[in-house]
């Protein structure tokens, strides 16, 4: 790669510089007002997330139930962060950006969230200088970014503090747009190494961003016309010219070519996400893709009953929607192929949605359900750009224009304010999906849980088995029911879901060690000690389960191994209550005395 010369296809970028009769300071003043006014909307959206609670799904297990992150940033932290990977994901920097909000906000999840929000209002800021900065059009970018500030579709991505990965890559995104814009404008070592550190960070924070290459390579052609060969000589140019032309800027992403394969390496050595038994076969993952990606469009225009997660359909997708989601695919495919030396940046964003979607479409299965809204974050940018050029060049005034775009980012954010109040807490997320969907039994264990915390045990019995009826392999409702059923004082009856739930998952941790408390209840101590130090050697870091275990221990007349026990648990969770209860009544009854708090 020739570092210094200038690319002659620069040549025919849209230049940066005012338009005739505007200075260079109103031309700031006007970009500063667009960035002030991103973060405004963005903040009037989703600045209601500063009262909001955590989510019993996947919180628990990013926060509030993960003692590493709970401490904060520290040593330890950090080199976990660099080897966890046991939830199927590897993001070390997304897990030190939640370290670091519990550094500073504890457990306060309106901090969490306000971080998330502060997190996306600027990536909206970033696309839309990154935006300018390539095709010199203020206002179509500021357009774009608001879209992609306040669409509903967004909220999933915002309000909830779990997705962290999606608000914290986004931004890389964003700098990596905008670094390569001005590398591709001025080659150089050092603006290539900025491009090449910014996808890096956005890798380490969520490793979807693996597509970003190639739509470098879209932008490449629109509208950075780097695929335009100097034709001032002269002279035609012929396809050997223009294939060279291409090949060379291919060869100069190879390094972020191999940042996407190590990142791809190192999601492949990380725990499965999804089940053999709840693994799709490749002909109904590959028409659920078709369908998710006509469903993710008509979300954009109509975005009503959005929820989490949608189901996949018992017996896959209808044959029906798969074939209407291939016609309207193709159909537009053909549409801005045919379109592409006009409006070259139909076919840029069409392919920027239809690819950036890949790694999440649903043809490698990485989740159990149909399609997600976070899965769109950064995909629909490219449908945003395409829209918002072709109505550009609608003949009509401006100021009708402004009108239009005016309306639709006000229709937009109140819709999204909606969306968002929907977050507030577990029972009205669970609660609105319910009426959203249907056969969720993702939902419906969810605010079973909810109900159980609140003792509303007999509607919570109810949610656990209607969840077991959807799917009644799900481990963890039956678990859950389990646990609903213990607290009603049906005994035998929980041990029998406890055992069932092993049967279907014998690693898993929170069943042995819940059958082992109720085994306690009984009086089988033997066998409460066995389930629950296999709990333990499953999941070392199990505060509940070692009180248990410390429980079982005492009632053997095992006093210092059950010491030892609850002092693990408060090591491990500080403020666990019970651990710090049961410490000092062995304590107080070993030295008969008052143990030192």
């Amino acid at each position: 790669m020739n570092w210094q010369k200038k690319h002659p296809a620069n040549e025919h970028a849209e230049p940066l510089t005012a338009p005739a009769g505007l200075g260079c300071r109103e031309q700031r003043w006007r970009v500063s007002a667009v960035c002030l006014v991103l973060a405004a909307i963005t903040f009037a959206v989703f600045g209601q997330t500063a009262g909001f609670d955590f989510v019993n799904y996947d919180d628990n297990s990013y926060i509030y139930d993960n003692p590493v992150v709970e401490r904060g940033l520290t040593l330890q932290g950090t080199v976990w962060a660099l080897t966890y990977g046991k939830i199927g994901h590897w993001h070390p920097l997304t897990w030190l950006t939640h370290m670091a909000d519990c550094q500073a906000y504890g457990l306060w999840a309106g901090g969490h969230h306000l971080t998330n929000v502060a997190l996306h209002a600027a990536a909206a800021v970033l696309l839309f200088l990154a935006l300018r900065e390539m095709t010199g059009s203020l206002w179509r970018s500021a357009f774009v970014a608001g879209l992609f500030a306040i669409h509903p579709l967004r909220v999933e991505s915002v309000a909830w503090i779990s997705e962290r990965k999606d608000v914290l890559s986004g931004v890389f995104f964003m700098l990596t747009l905008w670094a390569y814009t001005r590398y591709a404008r001025q080659p150089s070592r050092g603006r290539y190494a900025a491009v090449a550190l910014a996808y890096a960070l956005g890798l380490l924070s969520k490793n979807t961003l693996v597509t970003l290459p190639f739509v470098l390579l879209l932008l490449d052609w629109w509208p950075l016309h780097r695929m335009k060969l100097d034709q001032t000589d002269g002279r035609r140019v012929g396809p050997a010219g223009s294939m060279a032309l291409f090949g060379g800027l291919v060869k100069e992403k190879i390094p972020l070519f191999l940042l996407s394969v190590g990142s791809c390496v190192a999601t492949a050595l990380a725990p499965e996400k999804v089940s053999d038994t709840a693994r799709l076969p490749f002909l109904a993952r590959l028409g659920n893709a078709l369908v998710s990606y006509g469903i993710y469009l008509w979300q954009m225009v109509f975005p009503a009953g959005l929820a989490i997660p949608y189901p996949n359909p018992p017996n896959g997708q209808p044959f029906w929607n798969v074939a209407l989601a291939f016609v309207l695919l193709a159909a537009i495919s053909i549409s801005v192929a045919a379109w592409r030396k006009g409006r070259p940046y139909l076919l840029v964003g069409w392919l920027w949605y239809l690819g950036m979607l890949v790694p999440m479409i649903g043809i490698i299965q990485i989740s159990y359900y149909a399609h997600a809204d976070r899965y769109t974050y950064l995909p629909q940018i490219g449908v945003y750009v395409a829209i918002t050029w072709l109505v550009a060049e609608w003949q009509v005034s401006r100021a009708a224009l402004g009108v239009l775009m005016a309306g639709v980012l006000a229709l937009f954010m109140v819709c999204a304010w909606q969306q968002t109040a929907y977050w507030q807490n577990s029972e009205t997320l669970w609660t609105y999906t319910l009426a959203c969907t249907t056969d969720n039994d993702i939902a419906q264990d969810n605010l079973g849980i909810v109900l159980t915390q609140k003792g509303r045990l007999d509607a919570a019995i109810n949610c656990f088995q209607q969840a077991l009826q959807i799917r009644p392999d799900f481990a963890e409702a039956r678990n859950n029911l389990g646990n609903a059923l213990l607290q009603t004082g049906r005994v035998d009856a929980a041990i029998t879901c406890f055992q069932q739930a092993l049967q279907i998952r014998p690693d898993f941790a929170e069943a042995h060690d819940d059958l082992g408390n109720a085994l306690l209840q009984t009086g089988k101590v033997d066998e409460a000690i066995t389930h629950c130090q296999r709990a333990l050697q499953i999941k070392p870091d199990d505060a509940e389960a070692c009180v248990n275990l410390g429980n079982a221990l005492c009632r053997k007349g095992r006093v210092d191994d059950a010491i030892a026990q609850y002092q693990k648990a408060l090591q491990i969770k500080p403020g666990l209550a019970m651990a710090r209860k049961n410490l000092d009544a062995v304590l107080r009854q070993k030295s008969g005395r008052q143990a030192i708090p």
